[in-house]
């Protein structure tokens, strides 16, 4: 990796999981970091790694303007900005209520796409910068109950796609994530989610599964660690012609291959074997 000079850096979700490993790695290469979260208590164990904590709330975009003035304001400049934070929304498309899938689509997509508009300026005049996206293996395949999850990142795969052809004349490169299942307390969060929405109804038999597989990927033995995803987006942020994607983690590129080489329904019975909601 390229030694990086006096570059500051946004990570957000960067209390624990991917965004707290991807804060410490980019300390470790001489970025000055600002790890943003809603909670500035969960950023404290990582203040003597050298993260300056940032509270910022992706739903608020008062919270958001502050955070990257704030960090504008101390260091002259944003070089990267890491869009981590995110969260599954999972349950049964006609369970979740609608209330729940905008704040979906609003932390997922929409306060990503705010922070970048806002970091944009400042890369845009210094002709250079980079924007990660964190999106999923989720955001190019499908699996059952996580409809809301899945279409806000597939939302966010097409918005990188866009901006990244928006910002290259700028000197701007704009890089998605797609990481596989990750020990995190993600999955867990999404499984109790899941359950609590449609563990009672009509999908209760494929939310018992579904919950179940979770709760294992992320949580179990199979799951990558976070400093792996952490490696790949410390090495894209320090490549002289980054690529456009990465792939990481337990499970993400023979899954995408079989989404990629499969019909839908055979890839549909694949997925429904896997989880165990096959009828």
């Amino acid at each position: 990796m390229r030694t990086v000079g006096e570059k500051t850096a946004l990570v957000t979700g960067a209390s624990s999981g991917i965004g707290a490993a991807t804060a410490v790695k980019l300390c470790e290469l001489g970025f000055t970091v600002y790890g943003a979260a809603r909670r500035l208590d969960r950023l404290e164990a990582f203040e003597a790694a050298g993260v300056r904590p940032l509270e910022l709330d992706l739903t608020d975009d008062v919270s958001m303007r502050d955070g990257v003035e704030r960090a504008v304001e101390a260091t002259g400049r944003i070089d990267v900005l890491v869009n981590n934070a995110g969260y599954g929304a999972y349950g049964a498309v006609e369970d979740v209520p609608p209330e729940e899938a905008r704040r979906q689509l609003e932390v997922n997509v929409l306060g990503a796409a705010r922070l970048a508009q806002l970091v944009l300026p400042h890369m845009r005049a210094r002709r250079s910068g980079t924007i990660v996206n964190v999106t999923s293996m989720g955001g190019r395949l499908h699996t059952p109950l996580g409809g809301w999850y899945h279409a806000a990142k597939f939302a966010l795969e097409g918005l990188s796609d866009c901006l990244r052809l928006e910002t290259r004349p700028f000197g701007i490169d704009v890089v998605v994530v797609e990481p596989g299942a990750i020990r995190t307390e993600w999955g867990a969060i999404a499984a109790g989610h899941l359950e609590r929405i449609s563990g009672g109804g009509a999908y209760a038999t494929q939310a018992r599964a579904v919950a179940s597989a979770l709760a294992g990927a992320a949580g179990g033995g199979r799951g990558s660690s976070p400093e792996v995803v952490a490696d790949t987006i410390a090495r894209a942020v320090t490549a002289a012609r980054p690529r456009t994607r990465y792939v990481v983690g337990f499970g993400a590129r023979p899954l995408l291959f079989a989404r990629r080489v499969l019909p839908d329904r055979a890839f549909d019975s694949l997925v429904a074997r896997a989880l165990g909601t096959r009828s």
